[in-house]
């Protein structure tokens, strides 16, 4: 076998596989984790999450509590009425719900697109969580556990479903500024570092702007391009004398020449205005818009998993004003994601790409500061569209008031079990060794329900 130094950089990198670091080796391809490891057939191929980060309260939503209305500043006994804060009485949810769809499914007045697809919607009425904290609650929801330095959800299934474009990451974080525990949230730790995901703020929509790192201004690149094969030639020979095998240095490789791609393709993929008006109209010209668009043009190119954080800081977090802030939030979802799901569907797209729509907890069915609800990790909804979930569902049950999932609860281990399980993943199986025991995202827990998986 010819040495090394008989090559030259581009036979090396054309060897290493077109400079992806992988040598062709499938061993080191399904360890840097550019092969799938579905366990059956998958219904979904990717994922965009909706991320309302503060936590909303179903029963505004999706999760019709009469009896709030008809007990209304009441402390009914019996009802555990035990939250973080001080609070008061029952506070009712003002809004009509209706039947939509050949379902019925139940939505609340204050989302009448959204509801226009209601037999495409799964609704999870009965989640539930372990910490009544943003921070705790934010872990558990991405990252499957509230230990830090652990690896995020978008990275277990960019390492479990490898990447569909070389050219762009696998993993995209959309956010107008930052949620509450910001990059733990989207951290890769001990799997390769090109399962990372990849944080934009787009706030700024010129790509340009909102990739700041995206170019040299310094350098044209071709000369980029003489750099980088030194750089990958030099990363090449230090792999070829470990073996090949060093999965952290793959990562490292990989990860650099997806930056130097992204030059070209990332310009293109995060220009919404590249859309015709009739679909930005669609969409509207919110932040939240904005992400919702970016996220299908962005699946649409083969990005695996699309994270879309509602906006800075804990937007839905309404300990006041709770009413007037729902009407807001509600009005600025509802537009885009009926949008989302329509512009998918007649892509031929929603069948195979799952949405998955919720917050790291909910709220309280009782008051906080007379018109504002308190954080409530004992029962909240979420939404599953497309990706092979079952469409004008409504899976589980809260009690009467809303306070506490009660009938085919879900925790978040069965939530990121189900996701797995819809991309054609057994989660038991999705494991990584690290540190002398082998980690998985649903740590040693986690069911699929079989009603809501088609």
């Amino acid at each position: 076998m010819p040495s090394l130094d008989s090559f030259s950089r581009r036979d090396l990198l054309a060897r290493l596989g077109g400079g992806l670091g992988s040598l062709g080796l499938v061993s080191s391809l399904e360890a840097a984790g550019g092969l799938p490891r579905t366990n059956f057939i998958p219904k979904a191929k990717r994922i965009i999450h909706l991320f309302m980060n503060g936590g909303p309260f179903g029963p505004d939503y999706f999760d019709p509590k009469p009896a709030l209305t008809k007990y209304a500043g009441q402390k009914p006994e019996g009802a555990d009425l035990r939250t973080e804060r001080p609070t008061g009485g029952l506070l009712a949810s003002p809004y009509a719900y209706s039947k939509h769809g050949q379902s019925g499914l139940e939505i609340s007045e204050l989302l009448p697109n959204l509801a226009r697809h209601a037999d495409d919607l799964c609704v999870l009425r009965s989640c539930h969580t372990d910490n009544p904290n943003h921070g705790p609650a934010l872990l558990l929801m991405n990252n499957g556990t509230m230990t830090e330095r652990v690896p995020s959800m978008g990275s277990w299934l960019s390492y479990g479903l490898g990447n569909e474009n070389a050219n762009l990451p696998s993993f995209v974080v959309l956010c107008p500024g930052k949620p509450v525990r910001f990059s733990i949230l989207w951290s890769s730790a001990f799997l390769p570092a090109q399962h990372q995901g990849v944080y934009i703020n787009h706030s700024n929509l010129d790509p340009k702007q909102m990739i700041p790192w995206l170019t040299n201004s310094r350098l044209a690149s071709s000369d980029q391009r003489r750099q980088l094969d030194l750089m990958q030639t030099l990363n090449a020979e230090h792999l070829a004398a470990r073996g090949g095998a060093d999965v952290m240095l793959n990562g490292r490789i990989q990860a650099m020449e997806t930056a130097f791609r992204m030059q070209s393709a990332a310009t293109d993929a995060f220009d919404v205005n590249l859309e015709s008006p009739k679909v930005r109209e669609m969409y509207g010209t919110s932040h939240f818009s904005n992400g919702c668009l970016m996220a299908r043009r962005l699946v649409e190119r083969g990005v695996r998993f699309v994270q879309v954080y509602y906006g800075n800081g804990q937007p839905w977090d309404t300990h006041s004003n709770h009413e007037t802030a729902t009407r807001k939030l509600a009005a600025d979802i509802d537009r885009p994601i009926a949008a989302l799901i329509a512009d998918l569907k007649q892509r031929g797209m929603l069948d195979d790409t799952l949405i998955v729509w919720g917050g790291e907890f909910g709220r309280t069915p009782v008051s906080e500061n007379g018109n504002g609800r308190d954080h409530n990790p004992h029962g909240f909804c979420m939404f599953f569209a497309g990706g092979g979930a079952r469409g004008g569902t409504a899976y589980g049950q809260s009690d009467e008031f809303g306070f506490k999932a009660a009938v085919d609860k879900m925790h978040i281990h069965d939530i990121h079990a189900t996701i797995l399980h819809l991309l054609g993943i057994d989660h038991e199986k999705l494991t990584y060794r690290y540190a002398g025991r082998d980690y998985r995202l649903t740590d040693v827990h986690g069911r699929v329900p079989r009603a809501i998986v088609g």
